[in-house]
């Protein structure tokens, strides 16, 4: 993949105040690391936001500040919860002589006959996995081939991946990636995370979104 680049200024403006910078269109954010302190910016809203969508989590970008260039990988981006606009993102500026953590998204390709063939139902355990490397090391993603899996219980694991050699993966080896299923058990899945979901992880999130909005009014 073609390197991202962009282009930011310091910014000024903090706490309350990034909210006339939003309406001239441009998104606050911050720069940290280990090596340097963390650097307030502002960058393009439009650019960054159409930048940044085509890229993986584990991809590095590069950062234009003040005529001089960082390294660095996208750790938060916070989004507006009524229209899913950016607000913010935490740049972490790295050392290309330093080993980073960094979690690594999975993308499952191919058909398995399972489903077809026995009605199975493809579940994925993990989406990303978590690595240590030198960031020019650093995977975009890991390919999971599914066209393998001909049975039900048929399984993917961590320790199937094709791992870079100068890449730690930092997950248990025998933790599934992905799994056929029969469609009773997978209905059973559902239920419980769907109610998971309505008495936990949604007030998380409304609570979260409303303390946002509360702070930048």
């Amino acid at each position: 993949m073609e390197s991202v680049v962009l282009k930011a200024e310091r910014r000024e403006l903090i706490g309350k105040q990034v909210k006339a910078l939003r309406r001239e269109g441009k998104l606050p954010a911050v720069l940290y690391g280990r090596r340097i302190e963390p650097i307030p910016v502002v960058l393009d809203h439009r650019t960054t936001s159409r930048q940044l969508n085509q890229l993986s989590p584990s991809a590095l970008v590069t950062i234009e500040l003040e005529g001089e260039t960082h390294m660095a990988l996208v750790r938060e981006k916070q989004r507006n919860v009524l229209t899913g606009s950016l607000m913010h993102i935490d740049f972490q500026v790295v050392s290309m002589q330093d080993k980073l953590r960094s979690n690594v998204f999975v993308e499952f390709i191919g058909e398995a006959p399972a489903v077809k063939n026995f009605n199975g139902i493809l579940f994925t355990e993990l989406n990303r996995i978590e690595v240590e490397c030198l960031p020019k090391d650093l995977p975009e993603r890991f390919t999971v081939d599914v066209s393998g899996l001909t049975e039900i219980g048929s399984s993917i694991y961590v320790r199937d991946l094709v791992i870079p050699a100068n890449v730690e993966v930092l997950e248990d080896a025998n933790s599934i990636v992905v799994v056929v299923t029969a469609p009773e058990a997978e209905e059973v899945e559902e239920v419980e995370a769907a109610a998971a979901v309505t008495t936990e992880a949604e007030p998380e999130v409304i609570e979260k979104g409303k303390k946002e909005e509360e702070e930048e009014i």
